[in-house]
C-alpha cells in the first residue's frame, strides 16, 4: 500500500493527512512532508493519522523528529485522531503521554 499525503490549512496551521502504512519504506516521504510544512505553521503542525492502519518504529521516529523540530521553533506538534493501531504503538512505546493527541485539528 502506497502512502498518500495531503496538506490542508486549518487557521494558518498546516495539517498533514496521511493514508496508508508508515514504515521503513514510506516514512521518508512523511518526514519530507513534515519538514516542508513545519516552517509555515503559526501555532501548530498537525499530522492526521486516522487513515494509517500500520506504523512501525521508523514511523514513530519520524513523528519524534517532527516533534523536536516544532519544539525548537516554539510551535506545537499535534497528532490528530490516530487510528487504533497507531495508538497501540504509541502506548507501547510510552509516547502517548509525550505527544499532543487530539480528536480533531480544529
Amino acid at each position: 500500500m502506497s502512502l498518500q499525503i495531503d496538506v490542508t490549512d486549518v487557521g494558518g496551521n498546516p495539517v498533514i493527512a496521511v493514508a496508508g502504512e508508515v514504515d521503513l519504506y514510506s516514512s521518508p516521504e512523511l518526514r519530507e512532508a513534515i519538514s516542508e510544512a513545519a516552517p509555515g505553521a503559526k501555532e501548530f503542525l498537525g499530522v492526521d493519522l486516522s487513515q494509517v492502519p500500520f506504523m512501525d518504529s521508523s514511523g514513530v521516529a519520524t513523528l519524534v523528529e517532527g516533534l523536536r523540530s516544532t519544539q525548537a521553533s516554539n510551535r506545537a506538534f499535534v497528532l490528530v485522531a490516530p487510528s487504533q493501531s497507531v495508538m497501540k504503538v504509541l502506548r507501547l512505546s510510552r509516547l502517548d503521554s509525550v505527544f499532543d493527541i487530539r480528536d480533531s485539528a480544529g
